[in-house]
């Protein structure tokens, strides 16, 4: 049986391996069709950011690659080893974006896993070039060495990895709407039906803000720590336990965020105590519709102080109010830790899985998982 995968080259089952313009292209801000480069690529998307350039449907033909259904996206300077699939999008290709057209005989989502596994990762890692910049040589990518199963098995692998992230998908999805929800509720109430005889105060008056602490001399464990950015390790110790508002202090400003568990921050990342009872979710919904980017106090890097947060005007409602918006929205929250279980559940099954499908270890025999020794 484990005869049946064979060691091939990376170029001996595409078409075609190459990457985008290396220049700059004329911008415009009217343009249809988004200039790509690799960290726009994540989780198998092409992610579009606030900043993402645009240029004319005739620069972008001007500068056209052979893209279709059968295209993987790959990452290969700065940030490299992102992967997206192309699905049409109206798109040009930067250098940093490395496009691989896979043949007809072999299956495109076991590919896209295939370089989502470590051995693909680490090769790249191994042959990127460059001290501050990490490039990755197209010949190079090329050459990549693997053990590839028969075209059945390759379906069925990618079958059994993309039903995994096809819930996570979903259960991100559902989250995301139940934000939506809490937000809408949080504006009716707050907002468009606020009471002009609400007493007027400052957030301090509300929540106590403090800093986060350096986490490097902590243990590993299940406690999560949060920088700017957001998830960074977990650690075996929290530096408060309970409801609270995450606001960056360096870095990413606007990503504010809002934990009902055991955590620890570090000194990128303010947390909050609340004063009173009930009020994490208004004070979450509160910040997060706030710019704050546009409060940055900071020159090279965009920074926030306590000074600002604790001098931020708000209308302070009645306790009974708040009272009442907690419990609307709790359901909401509730079912979001509870997805939230879910993903970190399927995401390690997924993880778990991908090693072993793709060494052979674990083969899908007949709709079967078969454990083996992995192939060689």
């Amino acid at each position: 049986m484990m005869s049946e995968w064979k060691e091939v080259k990376l170029e001996d089952i595409t078409i075609r391996i190459g990457d985008g313009l290396h220049g700059t292209p004329e911008y415009d801000s009217e343009g249809e069709y988004y200039f790509i480069n690799g960290n726009n690529l994540k989780d198998g998307k092409i992610l579009i950011k606030n900043d993402t350039k645009k240029v004319t449907k005739e620069v972008a033909k001007k500068h056209e690659k052979p893209l279709s259904e059968k295209t993987i996206l790959l990452a290969i300077n700065g940030t490299i080893g992102n992967l997206a699939f192309y699905n049409s999008e109206k798109c040009m290709l930067g250098k940093s974006a490395c496009y691989i057209n896979i043949t007809d005989q072999t299956d495109v989502q076991f590919m896209y896993y295939h370089f989502l596994n470590e051995d693909f990762q680490f090769y790249l890692e191994m042959i990127a070039t460059g001290t501050t910049i990490p490039n990755v040589p197209l010949k190079e990518i090329r050459k990549y060495t693997f053990n590839l199963p028969p075209l059945p098995e390759q379906r069925a692998i990618a079958s059994v990895l993309s039903s995994l992230d096809d819930k996570i998908d979903m259960l991100h999805r559902q989250n995301q709407t139940l934000e939506q929800m809490a937000e809408t509720l949080f504006r009716q109430w707050f907002v468009v039906e606020a009471d002009e005889g609400w007493k007027e105060g400052v957030l301090g008056d509300l929540v106590d803000v403090k800093y986060g602490k350096d986490h490097k001399k902590l243990a590993d464990g299940q406690i999560p720590v949060y920088g700017s950015g957001g998830l960074m390790r977990k650690v075996n110790k929290s530096i408060f336990e309970g409801e609270s508002v995450l606001i960056p202090r360096k870095g990413s400003l606007n990503n504010v965020m809002y934990v009902d568990e055991p955590f620890w921050t570090v000194d990128t990342m303010f947390y909050t105590v609340m004063k009173k009872s009930n009020l994490a979710k208004f004070i979450y919904q509160f910040i997060k519709k706030k710019d704050l980017s546009s409060m940055n106090v900071g020159s090279a890097v965009p920074s926030m102080t306590t000074k600002v947060l604790n001098n931020m005007p708000i209308g302070i409602p009645p306790d009974d109010v708040v009272s009442e918006f907690e419990k609307m929205v709790s359901p909401f929250y509730n079912k979001i830790k509870t997805n939230k279980t879910q993903i970190r559940t399927l995401t390690a099954l997924r993880d778990a899985l991908l090693p072993k499908l793709m060494s052979g270890e674990v083969r899908i025999i007949n709709e079967l998982f078969i454990e083996n020794e992995p192939i060689k």
